[in-house]
């Protein structure tokens, strides 16, 4: 084959969505920590569906209006760093077949050069070892054996061939993959997308397999999350596991997650010993209901249309016909957890997006949300390292309104960063205030841990409980959770410490965060202590000190 059209581009892309379909449960097990976080395989596989929906029904024939719609969808649908990443090369790649209709080998090694170039670019800080390195390296041996590629399947095979021996180099370049005996889970992603499309090219197009590692049943590519106009029902239930002996699947945490995660959004799963609490939105609660009494029986259950309710405000709005004057400043901001959210609209944030670790929201999420804004000029307060990158996105697609990320990393940083917002204050004055803050608090987080490990000579058993500060420095592990909280906390202290902001999660109730908020205050009657109910799942304790 000597070059490539529009319908060749298309078969690709599919090709290519599948593989890494069928394979993101491996990809997800490659993560190096061992926390309960919004997966890359999960990630990647989610932003790819988004983009091989725009070009589902389309039949154009010249490849650029593929390529085109396809890293639209890309750039929309990016979630988490890995995604956003994944958008920014065929952003990059795309960019480079403008105005044509077909492409050689000349070209397509043309446009993977710019996509690894945009990718760079889009990232404040590369990482060697990782996904930008596995396009960098392949792209470039590409463009130098030129003069040896005499086809597209030829280029293909230079190109797939050191993208796996650069993968196999990540460890090197990334001392904490060596650490833990793996290799890149973002650059492993991409070379599923590229044998995808490698497979295309030959005529074998690769299909979504009926069943993967972990569901039995074949979701539509692209078409069972809630997306654009359709809002679906707020599914919600409390599900009673049956006991191993009865039931009729195994349940596995991660493995349902992801099956969910798959058939809508906005997805939350929180497990306390036998009883499972489910919040998704889905355009089908029946597949998500029929799904989870696999493995239990309902003791509450709850479906809301929200798709009617819409209709409805819409109508009333509609009715009312009154314009309303644009905000001078909004803050949005990413939380989960009704004490959280509450804690976010009492120092004037007006806008939620639900996700965290578990849920990384996507681009278009926060496209939606600045929209609803109203608002001239908007700050934008991630609370996640991996979800910087796709808020960051969403301000550069809305130009006509001025939007500023501010890069904060946890939910303390978050806070914190309200705290300085002035409204009498101007925009940029704002921005570097809040952004200063963030340096003033150190964060830490109880979680559970999903797999026995070892991180920097610390012992990791599976379930129990680790703490971490500053993003994922593992400080301890142990069997309880106030134990592992405690420790963490007074890892976290020094002589300039003297507020200590404690957010309790689910798993925690009144009585026993009370006991330990006393507990920290007898042994440092120095420190003020704010205990503060968050609701959140996941994390048992968010922990911020000032």
């Amino acid at each position: 084959m000597k070059t490539i059209n529009g319908a060749k581009m298309k078969q690709m892309i599919i090709s290519g969505t599948n593989n890494l379909y069928n394979h993101y449960p491996e990809i997800d097990a490659l993560n190096v920590f061992p926390v309960p976080d919004g997966d890359t395989g999960t990630n990647m596989n989610l932003t790819m569906a988004s983009g091989a929906k725009e070009i589902q029904n389309r039949n154009d024939e010249d490849v650029y209006s593929i390529a085109k719609a396809f890293s639209r969808g890309l750039l929309m649908g990016a979630r988490g760093n890995s995604g956003v990443i994944l958008s920014q090369i065929f952003r990059g790649f795309a960019q480079a077949l403008d105005g044509k209709s077909t492409i050689d080998v000349k070209e397509l090694s043309d446009a993977f050069i710019n996509g690894k170039d945009v990718a760079y670019k889009a990232v404040m800080r590369p990482v060697e070892g990782t996904i930008l390195t596995v396009i960098r390296e392949s792209a470039t041996a590409l463009h130098d054996n030129l003069s040896n590629v005499n086809s597209i399947e030829k280029a293909f095979e230079v190109l797939i061939n050191e993208a796996h021996a650069s993968l196999e180099r990540t460890p090197e370049l990334l001392p904490v993959l060596k650490q833990v005996g793996v290799v890149d889970s973002g650059a492993a992603g991409l070379i599923k997308i590229l044998e995808g499309f490698q497979a295309a090219i030959k005529g074998k197009m690769i299909e979504k397999e009926t069943a993967s590692a972990f569901e039995d049943n074949k979701p539509e590519m692209a078409g069972a999350n809630v997306d654009g106009d359709e809002f679906g029902y707020c599914t919600e239930f409390i599900m009673r596991l049956a006991k191993e002996e009865d039931a009729k699947r195994h349940f596995e945490e991660s493995r349902f997650s992801r099956w969910l995660s798959i058939h809508g959004n906005s997805l939350v799963v929180v497990r306390d010993e036998d009883l499972v609490k489910v919040h998704v939105h889905t355009l089908r609660p029946g597949e998500i209901l029929n799904f989870a009494q696999q493995f239990g029986e309902f003791v509450k259950l709850k479906i809301e249309n929200m798709t009617e309710q819409h209709t409805k405000l819409t109508e009333e709005k509609q009715e009312e016909n009154i314009p309303v004057e644009q905000k001078e400043y909004a803050i949005i901001a990413v939380a989960v957890g009704d004490g959280i959210e509450k804690m976010f609209k009492e120092l004037r944030v007006d806008y939620i997006v639900s996700g965290g670790q578990t849920m990384n929201p996507a681009t278009e999420d926060f496209v939606k949300v600045i929209k609803e804004c109203n608002a001239k000029n908007i700050y934008i307060l991630p609370n996640n390292s991996n979800i910087i990158l796709a808020a960051s996105q969403a301000a550069e697609v809305c130009e006509d309104v001025n939007v500023k990320v501010i890069p904060s990393k946890s939910i303390p940083q978050g806070l914190v960063a309200c705290m300085m917002f002035n409204p009498e204050a101007t925009v940029d004055e704002n921005y570097a205030e809040m952004c200063e803050a963030l340096g003033n608090v150190i964060t830490g987080q109880v979680t559970f841990s999903i797999k026995d490990t070892v991180i920097d000579d610390v012992e990791i058993k599976k379930d129990q409980f680790m703490g971490m500060k500053n993003n994922k420095e593992i400080i301890c592990c142990r069997d309880d959770k106030f134990v592992a909280a405690k420790e963490l906390i007074e890892s976290m202290l020094d002589e300039m410490s003297s507020i200590v902001t404690i957010i309790y999660g689910e798993d925690v109730n009144d009585e026993e965060a009370n006991a330990f908020a006393d507990k920290i205050m007898a042994e440092h009657e120095d420190l003020d202590i704010d205990l503060k109910k968050g609701n959140q799942p996941v994390y048992s304790f968010i922990i911020g000190v000032e």
